[in-house]
């Protein structure tokens, strides 16, 4: 029998002492937003860096305002934020890698491309590809060895322990800027509140899109990088749904999980995991002891795949720890006085209670930021059929699973 709706509409209290949790965010877009850190009602703010300009931002960040401990009970009110550094794929045409066949050595030493070789580079992973004489090569940045930044986020996931890796993906639909009006300066879009530099906002289009083979280069090396060092991963993915689970099933062939029944895991002793199903449960083998060449948790943000676009995750094989989270800024497009469509009920019905994350996705912190995380965590409960304070806690629970691998 189907348990009665809980309460859950405006005027219940929402429960943020409970420990509210933001998954995914980009404060260090609006830099004069900063301040607003410890005030904020969101308890901890998953941070994210996509570009070149904010790799520096997210660090001095966390310089203040990072996590020194998993256990909550720890936090100081001024510690409020895991850094997470990455390589967006809107900019992946930005970097360029060797020749996969190894031929030109490292490309460290060949350092930034210009003249013919940047040319040669954005031809080749442009598309439709540019001609010679185009003028948008004039606008676009010499494009940098990938490995000099693969090296510097190293570094910073030593420098912070609580670090992750994110904002990785694919994106078939975005398209390249076009340069910035000669009348408006980098870092004075959008009515001068003073944005960070690098990005889209405001800016016209090009016809130009980075070349999925180049994007799927780009994002491996990162994943490769969380691999090694045990961090978790915020994947992006746009009308690329199929090919970021492409890529992560090829990380894992040969270290899928074996599959045992209830039955043999009572004999074997084993406690029942999060997820557990009647016919079947996830085993941890003796490998995952050790470095795996996938990384342990991976967060699908905003995620915008359909209902069977999921369900590949949820094979029991598969030895990643999955999560999906959502946001009304890309899942429900700003509305948030509308209906909650049922076809955004639908995927997060199909997300097991254990792998839920919410996020804002906002580019600034502060109040505005509280309002959509409230405001989502409200709609989710109520297709799940959760009361706030079981939603908050689940969702809680959730987030430091990802963020820290811990279980509880």
């Amino acid at each position: 029998m189907a348990r009665p709706h809980p309460p859950n509409d405006e005027k219940e209290p929402f429960p943020w002492h409970l420990g509210v949790y933001d998954a995914h965010c980009h404060p260090t877009d609006t830099m004069s937003s900063i301040p607003s850190l410890p005030s904020m009602k969101t308890r901890i703010l998953t941070v994210m860096a996509t570009r070149a300009q904010d790799q520096a931002l997210v660090s001095r960040v966390a310089n203040t305002h990072m996590l020194r401990s998993s256990d909550p009970a720890k936090w100081s009110r001024e510690e409020c934020v895991v850094p997470c550094f990455g390589w967006h794929p809107w900019f992946s045409y930005q970097m360029y890698l060797p020749e996969e066949d190894g031929e030109n050595g490292g490309d460290e030493e060949r350092g930034d491309l210009t003249g013919d070789e940047k040319i040669a580079h954005y031809q080749s992973i442009l598309r439709p590809r540019p001609p010679s004489d185009s003028p948008i090569f004039a606008s676009l940045p010499n494009p940098k060895p990938f490995s000099t930044f693969l090296s510097a986020t190293k570094a910073h996931l030593e420098h912070y322990p609580y670090a992750l890796i994110g904002e990785i993906g694919l994106d078939r639909s975005f398209r390249i800027p076009e340069p910035e009006p000669e009348t408006k300066g980098e870092g004075q879009r959008d009515d001068g509140l003073g944005l960070t530099p690098g990005g889209r906002e405001g800016r016209q289009l090009s016809p130009y899109r980075v070349d999925l083979a180049h994007q799927r280069r780009i994002v491996k090396e990162q994943l490769k990088l969380a691999a090694k060092m045990g961090r978790a991963v915020s994947m992006h993915g746009v009308q690329a749904h199929g090919a970021v689970f492409e890529v992560l099933r090829e990380m894992c062939v040969g270290f899928e999980k074996r599959i045992v029944s209830r039955r043999e895991r009572k004999k074997m002793g084993q406690k029942q995991e999060p997820g557990e199903t009647e016919d079947g449960v996830k085993v941890v083998s003796e490998n995952e002891r050790k470095p795996m060449p996938y990384p342990p948790r991976i967060c699908l943000h905003s995620y915008s795949g359909n209902v069977s676009n999921w369900k590949q995750y949820l094979d029991p094989a598969i030895p990643i720890d999955m999560f999906a989270s959502f946001s009304t800024a890309i899942n429900l497009s700003n509305d948030l006085d509308g209906e909650t469509p049922k076809s955004f009920e639908e995927i997060v019905k199909s997300v097991p209670d254990h792998m839920l994350l919410v996020e804002s996705d906002l580019h600034t912190a502060g109040e505005q930021m509280d309002q959509r995380i409230e405001d989502i965590v409200r709609r989710i409960c109520k297709v799940k059929e959760w009361n706030l304070e079981e939603g908050v806690t689940i969702l809680g629970k959730n987030w430091r699973r990802f963020a820290f691998g811990t279980t509880e």
